[in-house]
């Protein structure tokens, strides 16, 4: 079955009241003058005016009010088309009768006939009926087009809120674990505790400022990969069993930014202890045309207190973030054996 927005098929998008006094007032005056012999009206030309208008309009809020909604933008266009023809012929008949022998009873210090041949009404009832078919179309298509606006402005809205509200709960995270890194130095009274604060210093402004956009260049999130990845260290005295590899043929190519940090951040805590010798970390990232690979693994054991977090929070977030910036256009898998902890990430960029 098709999908139909709810204010295409809608009976009415407007002031009722406002749109029909409008419209009939208009017609009044410019059937009056088409009907008068001269440029003073007289009594009769405006009760034959009215007379011939109250035949009109039947068929036209038939049309506005019933054939539209029903058939129309239902998309039943041949029942339309049918109805709308058969609208005309039957009324337009009405009108030569009302003329021929019905108005002379309402009116009968007049005399009346219907000036018209019947090519000539069918010609009226189809100017008419067509005229306010498409001006009721128009207004209900601006009303659709600013009911859209304001939805999808609202719907921007709420995914930015949604983004700030994600990127506050990841920010402090690693603000807490950079920050523990250089305590520890600090308390050793180590040289690298000034080079370290400057490289958090970067990685901090790059968090806070050049992050605050809706995309970043893969370029950029690359170095700061390096940089973090530099920063651990300061914490790890050999992070040789740390590996990342990257290719791109793109480093324009642009990514949410802060999409990949967490997950680094997850492998470091909970892949980079205990007995580092026996630790490790391998980081591959590809992207090439429009699609965009990450992977990281690291060691994992059943036996640790906090690995039944390592896919909590921080992956939730990320998996929270995917289904905003990149609906039906990522992968996002996570593997865990019973040494290795994966993460699979595939971004299609349209």
């Amino acid at each position: 079955m098709t999908n139909r927005n709810p204010h295409l098929i809608q009976g009415n998008n407007h002031n009722t009241l406002l749109f029909n006094s409008v419209l009939w007032i208009c017609s009044f005056t410019i059937l009056l003058f088409i009907f008068s012999e001269d440029n003073s009206p007289k009594k009769i030309d405006f009760i034959y005016t009215i007379s011939f208008l109250a035949t009109i309009i039947i068929p036209v809020l038939l049309n506005l009010y019933i054939l539209i909604p029903l058939f129309l933008k239902t998309e039943k266009y041949i029942l339309f088309v049918i109805t709308f023809v058969l609208t005309i012929i039957v009324f337009t008949q009405l009108n030569v009768w009302f003329f021929d022998y019905f108005i002379d009873y309402l009116f009968p210090d007049y005399f009346f006939i219907s000036y018209h041949s019947n090519s000539k009404l069918i010609t009226i009832f189809s100017i008419f009926l067509l005229g306010t078919t498409l001006i009721k179309l128009s207004m209900d298509w601006f009303y659709f087009n600013k009911q859209e606006n304001l939805e999808l402005k609202l719907k921007n809205q709420k995914i930015e809120m949604q983004l700030s509200l994600l990127r506050s709960q990841i920010n402090p995270h690693f603000l807490f674990n950079s920050l523990n890194v250089i305590y520890a130095l600090a308390l050793e009274k180590k040289e690298e505790t000034k080079d370290a604060i400057v490289q958090l210093s970067d990685i901090l402004r790059y968090v806070i400022y050049d992050s605050n956009t809706q995309r970043v260049s893969l370029k950029d999130e690359i170095e700061l990969l390096k940089n973090y990845i530099a920063f651990q260290r300061f914490r790890h005295l050999d992070t040789g069993n740390v590996t990342f590899n990257y290719s791109t043929d793109d480093t324009n190519f642009l990514i949410y930014p802060m999409l990949l940090l967490p997950l680094v951040e997850n492998s470091f805590k909970y892949g980079i202890k205990g007995d580092i010798n026996h630790t490790f970390i391998n980081i591959t990232l590809n992207q090439k045309e429009e699609v965009f690979y990450f992977k990281i693994e690291n060691n994992y054991s059943d036996n640790q207190n906090e690995s039944s977090e390592h896919s909590g929070v921080g992956n939730e977030n990320i998996k929270k973030n995917l289904e905003i910036v990149y609906p039906n256009l990522h992968e996002f898998e996570i593997i865990k054996t019973e040494s290795t902890f994966k993460v699979h990430l595939k971004l299609i960029q349209k």
